[in-house]
């Protein structure tokens, strides 16, 4: 029987040379004549210490890691393939203790199993809640989404058994499953590695939406950016449709599911739900007005259901261990779990599942290790490039959806990067209404102009120009943006700048009074 050898395939271990690293361990493999698999399965999440090499052995999953191709030799030497000692040596890779705090639902899977093994994902209780689905009616697979609290996992947050339930109820020959895997935000990763890791998590949840509200046609609109998630979504599809799961006839069930991938050119906007429409349908990716909604009139103006990856990954496990188990996590109007990213200037950064309510303060220094530089951390983005920076007076706030809107901020998709106390707030706070100014699709007023005046404002008052009647036109502009855009785009980047000007007046010259009737 030969050894089994598991060299992550994920684009994150990618980067720091896990491709050098498996063909090292194949080639020292057959030098000493020892029979071995190499399995490329998904990254665990624990960046800093990629590539993680796994080895299977009667005592369960040892890790090792960082490995460089030249570490692979000395593994051998020492016996790594038993479980021998050696300096990277971490021990059982699940009492690790940044994955034994963490409360995986959505990433069971995600570095444990082979990504492309159907019969692998089987093993871990993959489409159990296909099966469970076709079992039930439409409505009742919406009634358990529904009551397991799933909301979005973006930044508006919107109960998805609702938006499901819209669909159900649209009267239509033709209803469509998009998948949104346009995952554009600064620090946010988690999209890619299920797809890279467990591609066939979002194919069965984008399966029993379809089941659940009578479509029979799914889209993944993936960034093309993403050419190894690409890759593996395509031939888990294929393999997905050979043995049953997509098709005419899923799992013998006498109703239709096909799937497709889409890749994206590249605008942030195409995020925005309606954007990605108009590019899926061939156009320019511009904001629709709405009404209607997607929900009603959607995908070449049929019902259409739209989910982010992490929301539509979170599906199977609901269907198939019910509503309750899932709604026991979390906290308040939060239910379940989300992969927090950490991000930035962090000793240890990478992905932590972890059930709503954990605080930044936890996730920065129990997971991330402090910063990387040593000094003191002094704010998080939370939410990406549109989220606001979160000061360490606020560090202790529970990751709730609610709690953040109390503090100004959003959780979002769940990136966090972190910044230390050498950060320039000014400049980061004009950086997002210039990124605004770049990104935006041109078609309102209060986002392309605003967010080009906003970039000239902030100039005026980091020069010091009139400070006080800059920062009032500022608040003015920011209260326009957030009230007259017509999405998000526009609509938040007020969030990253007026939480700079509360938290850090320091750095755009003001004192904190100032600051602080500005944020009123």
């Amino acid at each position: 029987m030969s050894a089994r050898i598991y060299v992550p395939g994920d684009s994150s271990a990618l980067s720091v040379g896990a491709e050098r690293v498996a063909r090292a361990a194949a080639a020292e493999a057959a030098r000493r004549g020892i029979e071995v698999e190499i399995v490329r399965n998904g990254s665990r999440g624990l960046f800093w210490l990629e590539p993680l090499v796994e080895v299977e052995t009667p005592a369960g999953r040892l890790a090792y890691g960082p490995v460089r191709a030249q570490d692979v030799a000395g593994l051998f030497d020492a016996g790594f393939l038993t479980g021998g000692t050696h300096p990277l040596a971490h021990g059982p890779t699940e009492a690790i203790p940044w994955l034994a705090r963490q409360e995986r639902l959505t990433f069971a899977r995600v570095g444990v199993t082979d990504p492309l093994s159907i019969e692998d994902y089987r093993h871990h209780g993959g489409f159990a809640g296909l099966a469970r689905a076709i079992a039930l009616s439409g409505a009742d697979v919406v009634k358990e989404v529904t009551d397991s609290g799933l909301r979005g996992r973006g930044g508006a947050a919107f109960p998805t058994g609702i938006k499901w339930n819209t669909v159900l109820n649209a009267t239509a020959e033709q209803k469509y499953v998009v998948c949104n895997a346009d995952e554009g935000d600064s620090g946010t990763f988690s999209d890619r590695m299920v797809m890279e890791g467990d591609p066939y998590c979002l194919i069965e949840g984008m399966a029993i939406a379809g089941i659940a509200v009578g479509a029979t046609r799914g889209y993944i609109y993936l960034r093309s950016e993403y050419p190894h998630a690409q890759r593996v979504l395509n031939a888990a599809i294929e393999r997905a449709r050979a043995a049953g799961y997509l098709g005419p006839d899923v799992m013998g069930s006498g109703r239709a599911f096909e799937l497709e991938v889409r890749l994206g050119a590249g605008a942030y906007i195409c995020g925005e739900e309606t954007a990605m429409l108009e590019s899926l349908e061939g156009k320019r990716g511009t904001v629709r007005a709405k009404p209607p909604l997607p929900a009603i009139s959607g995908l070449f103006g049929k019902p259409t259901v739209i989910n982010n990856v992490m929301s539509l990954a979170s599906v199977p496990v609901i269907l198939a261990k019910g509503a309750a188990f899932y709604r026991d996590y979390g906290m308040g109007r939060s239910r379940g779990t989300l992969p927090f990213q950490l991000a930035g200037n962090l000793k240890r950064p990478g992905l932590v599942e972890k059930a709503f309510g954990v605080t930044l303060r936890e996730l920065l220094y129990d997971f991330g290790g402090g910063s990387a530089s040593g000094r003191p951390i002094r704010a998080v983005q939370v939410g990406g490039p549109l989220g606001a920076y979160v000061p360490e007076s606020q560090f202790d706030v529970p990751l709730d959806y609610e709690a953040y809107v109390g503090i100004g901020a959003m959780v979002g998709h769940g990136g966090l990067v972190a910044f230390d106390d050498s950060a320039d707030m000014a400049k980061l706070a004009r950086y997002a209404m210039e990124f605004c100014a770049v990104e935006s699709c041109g078609k309102c007023t209060p986002c392309r102009i605003g967010s080009t005046r906003g970039v000239e404002v902030i100039d005026r008052i980091i020069a010091g120009t009139e400070r006080g009647r800059n920062v009032a036109l500022l608040d003015s502009l920011c209260d326009t943006m957030l009230n007259g855009s017509l999405c998000a785009l526009g609509g938040m980047t007020p969030y990253p700048v007026q939480s700079a000007l509360r938290h850090f007046p320091e750095d755009f010259g003001l004192d904190r009074d100032l600051a602080k009737k500005t944020a009123a």
